[in-house]
């Protein structure tokens, strides 16, 4: 188990450094799309290492729901550009309170060990 917290904190790091070191700019008119793919991605992160703690993690579950929770809330930033509304604060609050959630459940789970 703690193999794959290291491996994970050391692809983190990776990422964080290869993200801070590359030329790529993303223009300020996708950051609403982007803001909800980051919160939709740690949301399965989070979900996926809660699972795992809870031995019911399943691989079909895990990316489907990755997937399906990204494109929804895509679907909603773009709708809700159209509209003229903020629908993707929709999709920010409801992974928002799912990150924390599973952070709250994993850290039960180290603090009983």
């Amino acid at each position: 188990m703690l193999t794959l917290w290291f491996l994970a904190l050391l692809g983190l790091l990776a990422g964080i450094l290869l993200g801070l070191n590359s030329p790529l700019v993303i223009p300020a008119i996708y950051s609403k799309y982007m803001s909800v793919a980051i919160l939709a991605a740690l949301d399965s992160v989070f979900g996926g290492l809660r699972s795992s703690m809870e031995d019911t993690f399943d691989n079909l579950v895990f990316i489907t729901g990755f997937f399906s929770n990204a494109l929804l809330a895509a679907l909603l930033a773009y709708i809700g550009d159209h509209l003229g509304v903020e629908l993707y604060m929709a999709a920010i609050v409801a992974f928002g309170v799912r990150i924390f959630q599973n952070l709250a459940i994993i850290r039960r789970h180290f603090l009983k060990k």
